[in-house]
């Protein structure tokens, strides 16, 4: 995250004024990482340090009404604390800043900066904790919220039109496109039961204190469906033993996991790009496509 005052410092300002939020400009820093909402950090008169989140496309303003009624529904459900949205427009949302050190940020030239050790014991166990609160929630308690509800099935057929979307526009790595294909097939990756996901748990998007989870920002991609989701990025990034600490802490409190998890986890990591090209496509920016691109066919293939 850049400490430096943006040059639309005062824009931000105003917008922030336009909604009752008197904020400092000089104290605005921005985090640029978010591809559906530009954030600032920044602090008001009366000393409360405040999150800002700005829109970048008038899509994302839809699906945060959604992620509003859902952090008012498992806000209480929860032991870690979540975004408590004060203001909510078609031009920002704000919330008090929640106590804790983000798990990892980028610097100024877009490299991961990580506040913890990946492969950290105390963070294993703090995540299976969390992921065994939160997948425990039923799902009759935020279906009223608007997040999307997918049985197995309804999952395993939404990647299956996803890949179809892409690969319509895209030139796919006949190997990529073959291991997908693959894993769609093999009932052994695959769950059998549903439950509430964050969908995008990883540490940027977690607060810590020391090395323990004690919030939960950024609930856009939440829906009932895959289990694994909140699993994925653990698996991809830690330690074999720090995973396997999560899963381990996951199931003896409660969760309830299937032989192949681990395996399902990096399938779903290998097929990452497929949701790259449905942003690029969404968005119809040049430069998102030609990224995408780039992922779904590497030119060193």
């Amino acid at each position: 995250m850049s400490s430096r005052t943006p040059a639309d410092a005062a824009d931000i300002s105003d917008r922030a004024a336009e909604h009752g939020l008197d904020i400092d400009a000089s104290t605005i820093s921005i985090i640029e990482a978010g591809l559906d909402f530009r954030v600032a950090i920044a602090q008001a008169a009366d000393g409360t340090r405040w999150v800002l989140r700005m829109p970048r496309r008038a899509d994302v303003v839809e699906r945060a009404t959604v992620e509003g009624r859902l952090l008012r529904a498992v806000a209480p459900l929860l032991s870690v604390r979540v975004p408590d949205w004060q203001i909510v427009s078609d031009r920002l949302i704000a919330y008090p800043l929640l106590p804790g050190m983000p798990g990892l940020t980028l610097d100024d030239s877009g490299a991961p900066v990580w506040s913890y050790d990946p492969t950290s014991s105390v963070y294993a166990t703090s995540l299976g904790e969390l992921l065994a609160e939160l997948h425990a929630i039923e799902p009759s308690e935020v279906r009223g919220t608007g997040i999307d509800v997918l049985s197995p099935s309804d999952v395993r057929e939404k990647w299956r039109a996803d890949i179809d979307t892409v690969s319509a526009e895209f030139e796919v790595a006949p190997q990529t496109n073959s291991r997908w294909h693959a894993w769609l097939a093999d009932d052994t990756f695959w769950p059998d039961w549903s439950v509430l996901t964050h969908g995008e748990i990883y540490p940027a998007h977690t607060l810590l204190d020391g090395e323990r989870i004690t919030a939960v920002l950024d609930w856009t991609t939440a829906e009932i469906g895959d289990p694994s989701k909140d699993f994925a990025f653990q698996q991809a990034f830690a330690s074999p033993e720090a995973f396997d600490l999560t899963v381990r802490t996951y199931v003896e409190n409660g969760g309830r996991v299937w032989p192949r998890l681990a395996d399902h986890c990096s399938e779903r990591f290998a097929a990452s790009p497929i949701g790259y090209g449905l942003f690029a496509l969404m968005t119809g920016d040049e430069q998102h496509r030609s990224t995408a691109a780039e992922l779904l066919n590497p030119a060193s293939e």
